[in-house]
């Protein structure tokens, strides 16, 4: 082969990785936030009860790090669907409550749920298309993310609603920014790996979903 021939081939082989890698992730994607849809439906219907923030954040890492740890095996897949399967649990407490306390609490859900979801096919529409590249983001977004945690662990301590508000609002911009990161990386090779690309952008829709829920039982909740 050419080196002329050799450096045609090269772009066409990386777009070739890239559209598979999209592909999977996004039909993986699809199946986990059925699976988590079920498993939200379950504790709902179960009435459960809140997990409490340490079992919550104490699952949620444990099978995030098994999953990063079987990430290039086939049980990578089984601890995706364990850790989304998890957090549609965790979902459910939360719904049930706004269901609860707010007489328009299906409405607030439907809202957050249709919302988040315009998001998330606006952004990825955005970066597929354009293909502009958002890596530069990265460490933004992670420094970001740490502080608004660690501030929202803050707000849950001392009781603080109106840094919590603060703090969901600050989510919903940081899981926007996300999105575009990580369909950038899926596009551009940054990320090659579709299990990972999924759990980053179902964790990006999940705490979109629960932040915009949080601003909008605040302000547009009626008792």
């Amino acid at each position: 082969m050419s080196q002329h021939q050799y450096a045609v081939a090269r772009p066409a082989e990386s777009l070739l990785a890239a559209n598979k890698l999209i592909r999977n992730t996004y039909m993986l994607l699809s199946m986990t936030l059925l699976f988590s849809a079920v498993t939200a439906g379950i504790s709902i219907a179960t009435n459960m009860p809140f997990l409490g923030p340490v079992v919550t954040l104490g699952g949620y890492f444990g099978l995030l790090f098994l999953t990063s740890y079987l990430r290039n095996s086939a049980w990578g897949l089984l601890s995706v669907f364990a850790l989304t399967g998890f957090m549609g649990l965790t979902l459910g407490p939360m719904i049930n409550a706004y269901l609860t306390f707010y007489s328009n609490g299906a409405q607030l859900v439907m809202l957050a749920l249709g919302s988040s979801g315009a998001i998330f096919l606006g952004l990825s529409a955005y970066a597929l298309t354009t293909r502009k590249n958002f890596s530069f983001m990265g460490g933004y977004l992670m420094v970001g993310i740490l502080t608004a945690f660690l501030a929202g662990i803050g707000a849950l301590i001392f009781s603080i609603p109106a840094l919590s508000l603060a703090v969901s609002a600050v989510f919903v911009m940081l899981m926007s920014g996300l999105i575009l990161y990580q369909t950038s990386e899926m596009v551009h090779g940054g990320e090659t790996n579709y299990i990972m690309a999924t759990i980053t952008l179902y964790v990006s829709l999940y705490n979109l979903f629960t932040s915009l829920l949080h601003l909008l039982g605040a302000f547009a909740g009626e008792d």
